[in-house]
């Protein structure tokens, strides 16, 4: 009997992830290398699109690949799943902290919002001048962007 096998293209279907995205996922190393066929095309199994599975939802979940990495690793090393729970402990550790950031965000962002003068030109308004003058310390929070 013949094992279930998919092209990258219908991997990259039945896993939601984009073709470019499961290269670098395999370059990387958090998913497995295919096999190969005679014709060079890789050869893809169901662990394949389990693993492409396991990866997207945690990311959905905004864990880093190095994150994911240690739960793949975790997993693999069949013991039992305290070290995976210390994971996921430490990431909602850094979602409370992003989440504290963002609220001292939106507190100074609404600060400035309320200071507006609605009735001055685009070039005199009082958000930008609140911005240029921004207290360092705020300048310094990461953000997605940065």
């Amino acid at each position: 009997m013949q094992q279930q096998s998919y092209k990258i293209g219908e991997l990259a279907t039945l896993s939601r992830v984009p073709v470019e995205t499961i290269r670098y996922y395999e370059k990387e190393g958090l998913l497995a290398e295919p096999e190969r066929a005679e014709n060079n095309y890789r050869i893809y199994r169901p662990r394949h699109l389990q693993r492409l599975r396991l990866i997207r939802n945690c990311r959905a979940f905004d864990m880093s690949l190095e994150e994911i990495r240690q739960i793949i690793e975790a997993t693999e090393a069949a013991g039992d799943c305290l070290p995976i729970n210390e994971i996921i402990q430490k990431h909602l550790d850094h979602i409370e902290q992003r989440i504290a950031e963002l609220t001292l965000l939106r507190t100074e962002l609404g600060k400035i919002q309320a200071r507006c003068q609605q009735d001055h030109s685009a070039d005199h308004c009082s958000i930008i001048d609140e911005i240029h003058q921004l207290n360092p310390e705020m300048q310094k929070n990461p953000t997605h962007l940065s």
